[in-house]
C-alpha cells in the first residue's frame, strides 16, 4: 500500500482508501461492487489498484463514449448481465424557442435536489433536449421532482431506446509533445503553444481546472488520465506519459478538444 501511494497525489489518498475498501469488500464477500460515476482519473486509479488482482473490471457510461462512467469490480467468475450497471438515461425537454438551457444549468438543478455528483454521469445537450445518465434508482425521484431547470419549465422521462441517445459531440485530437517537467504551467504552455508566463497567469487567475477542480499552483504535478480545462482555450487530456528523450525531456501524448 505504501509503495502504491507514492505514485499518487496526497489529495487523492481519501479516494484511494475508498477504492481499497471496495477491493476488500469484493474479496471478503466474493460479490461484485458497483461504483458511482467516476471521472477518467478516478477510473485510472481503480484500474491501477484493482487491476493487479484477480478481478474483472467493467466500465459503463450509459451514453456512448461517456467521460464519466460507473465501474464494476468483480470476482473472476463474474459474467455481466444487462442492467447490472444500473444506469438510466434521462431526457429533459423544454420550449427552446423561448429559452436555452445548458450543461451548467442542469448540473445546478440536479445538485440543487441534493443529488451527489457521483450519482449522475455525462450531460449532453441537443436542440430543445438534454440527456444525462443517472443511477437507475433515481428515475422515479427525478420524474417526480425535476420540474424546472433554471427558469425553464421542463418535462423529464427515461429514454428507453439506445437509438435515441444523443451522440458524443466532443472529439479529441491526439498530439505528441515533449516537456521539461509535468508541472501544470509547463504542460499548458507546451500543449497550447503559450509562454510559461502566460500559462502561469491563467493558472493563478483561477482559469484552470484539473479533473474538475480549480488549481492555482503553477507547480501542480500532472499525471496519467488527468483532464485539464483552460478557460478560453478548451480542454486537454493526458493520454500517455512516455519515457525521456536524450535531452531528458518527457514525452507526452495529449488529446485536445477540437
Amino acid at each position: 500500500m505504501e509503495g502504491m501511494l507514492q505514485h499518487f497525489r496526497k489529495d487523492e489518498q481519501p479516494f484511494i482508501e475508498r477504492v481499497n475498501g471496495w477491493v476488500t469488500e469484493v474479496e471478503d464477500r466474493y460479490t461484485p461492487k458497483l461504483t458511482g460515476f467516476l471521472d477518467p482519473r478516478q477510473r485510472y486509479i481503480v484500474r491501477a489498484i484493482a487491476g493487479s488482482g484477480d478481478f474483472i473490471l467493467l466500465e459503463f457510461g450509459g451514453l456512448p463514449g461517456a467521460e464519466r462512467q460507473r465501474m464494476i469490480i468483480a470476482p473472476s467468475y463474474y459474467e455481466a448481465q444487462p442492467g447490472d450497471e444500473e444506469i438510466s438515461v434521462m431526457e429533459i425537454r423544454y420550449p427552446s424557442k423561448f429559452i436555452e438551457i445548458g450543461h451548467r444549468d442542469v448540473l445546478g438543478s440536479l445538485t440543487g435536489l441534493g443529488i451527489d455528483r457521483s450519482r449522475f454521469g455525462d450531460i449532453r445537450t441537443g436542440d430543445g433536449v438534454v440527456q444525462f445518465a443517472a443511477d437507475a434508482s433515481l428515475t422515479d425521484y427525478l420524474i417526480a421532482n425535476l420540474q424546472a431547470v433554471g427558469k425553464a419549465k421542463v418535462r423529464i422521462a427515461e429514454v428507453r431506446s439506445q437509438e435515441e441517445f444523443l451522440p458524443l459531440a466532443e472529439q479529441y485530437q491526439e498530439e505528441s509533445l515533449t516537456v521539461s517537467s509535468l508541472r501544470l504551467d509547463t504542460v499548458i504552455a507546451g500543449a497550447l503553444n503559450l509562454s510559461r508566463q502566460k500559462s502561469a497567469m491563467l493558472i493563478q487567475s483561477g482559469k484552470v481546472k484539473v479533473n474538475h477542480a480549480v488549481r492555482e499552483s503553477v507547480s501542480y504535478e500532472l499525471s496519467d488520465s488527468d483532464l485539464l480545462s483552460v478557460r478560453g482555450h478548451g480542454r486537454i487530456r493526458i493520454e500517455e506519459i512516455g519515457g525521456r528523450t536524450k535531452k531528458e525531456r518527457i514525452r507526452l501524448v495529449i488529446g485536445k478538444l477540437i
